[in-house]
């Protein structure tokens, strides 16, 4: 790797988009991830969009109750 990189030539903010949407990974235990994938598996669903249903419902009543 050289000592010094010359940025003279760069263009600040030339990839970024202010209305770009990040998707977050998420990580779960390995047990949870088997649990639902068997109960999304049941259902016939796609285990992510029985994961999406799932956090829907819990962020309804999150909000029911406030």
């Amino acid at each position: 790797m050289p000592q010094e990189i010359d940025f003279s030539g760069g263009e600040r903010g030339k990839f970024y988009r202010a209305n770009a949407q990040i998707q977050l990974p998420i990580h779960l235990e390995s047990s949870v991830q088997n649990t639902l994938a068997a109960l999304a598996n049941a259902k016939g669903v796609d285990l992510s969009v029985f994961v999406n249903d799932l956090l829907k419902k819990d962020i309804e009543l999150i909000q029911m109750g406030r």
